[in-house]
């Protein structure tokens, strides 16, 4: 699979420039304060209703809407899907330099979403251009590229097996907490060259960092501890790991630059693989569709996997790109310097898109016209791994998709019964609007012995 937009669905839209003095932002521009009809980029709906909302926002403000972050920090919000393939395949007129973004003086030392946008490091999500993250990117995919995908599949079932044998026993589970967040972080660190043990600590650190709360920070010095000392022992010690390969690359990284590639390619496979895994069991146990395919497993977990990463995709919101000069997007004058946030959930629901994939239900859903199955079933068109120059690497994606497709049906073999034990309407969604994701999933099934064949 790659799941990337296809260039074929779409036709990239004008970048014409428009006239403007680059140090005043043209009229209608978010950084003018107090932006009429600006959209606070807050509030329940982001994770209770985000379709509806988007649908308003694009009746309301068309396909880039302006939004205001925390702070009144002005925005623009890109959810057409035309739009935002134009945006992520020009990377001279919206390259990913932070550097550009004309908010930073406004922007305070503990601003919420600062570990968001980021600082300019030597790494592969926060170089200064776009020749430096090639350099990186190059490094970081042929470090994952030589990853054999049988050992990986074999290094997810055994991981997989582990985890079920924690719980099978009891009838019941958590599978946010006890499965589907843990085996992502398990799998990674035994590839990256961390000894099981060791990946144990990394995924109670890793959790305790994407909680967000007041461990946040020690977690997160901790996560740095632990890439650092991995990095030490490699370059004393080479294996056959991924920490090994990216400092024998013969572009001769230092340690400080392939500890952050490693620190950020890690954190950035975690938590959307681990609401891969979730959002896909969700949908699995709470649509009639998949309800009767469960006891068969494997037949249906494509399908739920790729319906996820379009309708119910993990990373709903992307930060970001900037406008390295004035010019016009959707029909908005985008001023020098302003921030582009990415919709990637939004675009996917285009209803252009849509219709395009064989016909919509009306409202802009992606369902083909009375057969209730989707309209993209089969198509990987979708923006759940961003698109161009700086998406999510080819080699990355495969891992996270073995690691997720293998975790569901190593789940599905091994309990074949799953149900949920609380009504569906009582779930609840991570409070955000950049990522989507179940905070937990509790399941009743018929209690079954350890892959060992201890009870």
């Amino acid at each position: 699979m790659t799941p990337t937009p296809d260039d074929q669905a779409v036709h990239e839209g004008s970048g014409a420039e428009a006239p403007g003095d680059a140090a005043t932002p043209p009229a209608g521009c978010p950084a003018h304060a107090g932006a009429a009809g600006a959209v606070p980029l807050s509030g329940p709906r982001f994770h209770t209703d985000p379709r509806d909302l988007y649908r308003e926002m694009r009746r309301d403000h068309g396909p880039v809407v302006p939004v205001e972050l925390p702070g009144d920090i002005p925005a623009w919000l890109v959810i057409g899907y035309r739009e935002l393939h134009q945006v992520t395949s020009d990377p001279d007129l919206f390259p990913r330099d932070r550097g550009l973004w004309n908010q930073w003086e406004k922007i305070p030392p503990d601003w919420p979403l600062l570990p968001m946008v980021g600082q300019v490091m030597p790494s592969i999500h926060f170089t200064a251009t776009a020749a430096d993250h090639r350099r990186h990117a190059v490094m970081v995919g042929a470090a994952l590229e030589s990853v054999d995908p049988f050992d990986l599949r074999r290094h997810c079932e055994q991981l997989a097996d582990r985890l079920i044998d924690s719980f099978c026993s009891r009838g019941s589970a958590e599978l946010v907490g006890d499965y589907a967040a843990p085996l992502p972080v398990l799998v990674l660190a035994r590839l990256i060259g961390f000894p099981d043990a060791e990946g144990r600590q990394l995924a109670q650190v890793l959790n305790e960092l994407a909680d967000g709360g007041p461990g946040a920070l020690k977690a997160y010095e901790t996560f740095v501890d632990h890439m650092t000392r991995l990095v030490a022992e490699k370059r004393l010690a080479p294996g056959q790991d991924v920490a090994s390969r990216m400092l024998a690359d013969p572009m001769h990284f230092t340690d400080e630059e392939v500890m952050l590639d490693l620190k950020d390619t890690t954190a950035a496979g975690f938590l959307p693989t681990a609401d891969w895994i979730g959002n896909s069991i969700r949908l699995m146990l709470t649509d009639d569709r998949f309800a009767a395919a469960l006891g068969g497993g494997r037949h249906s977990v494509g399908q739920a996997m790729n319906e996820v990463l379009w309708e119910d995709t993990p990373t709903q919101i992307l930060v970001g790109r900037w406008a390295a000069r004035d010019t016009q997007l959707g029909g908005r004058p985008v001023g020098a310097g302003d921030l582009l946030l990415l919709g990637l959930a939004a675009a996917n629901d285009d209803p252009q898109i849509q219709q395009a994939l064989g016909g919509t239900d009306g409202m802009g859903g992606g369902y083909a016209y009375g057969g209730g199955v989707p309209a993209q079933a089969g198509n990987s068109a979708h923006f759940a791994f961003s698109y161009g120059d700086f998406r999510c690497p080819f080699p990355a994606q495969e891992i996270a998709e073995i690691i997720a497709r293998t975790g569901l049906e190593v789940l599905l073999d091994r309990l074949p019964d799953l149900d949920l034990s609380v009504p569906a309407h009582t779930l609840v969604r991570r409070p955000s609007a950049f990522l989507r994701g179940m905070t937990a999933l509790p399941v009743t099934f018929t209690p079954v012995r350890a892959a060992g064949g201890h009870p």
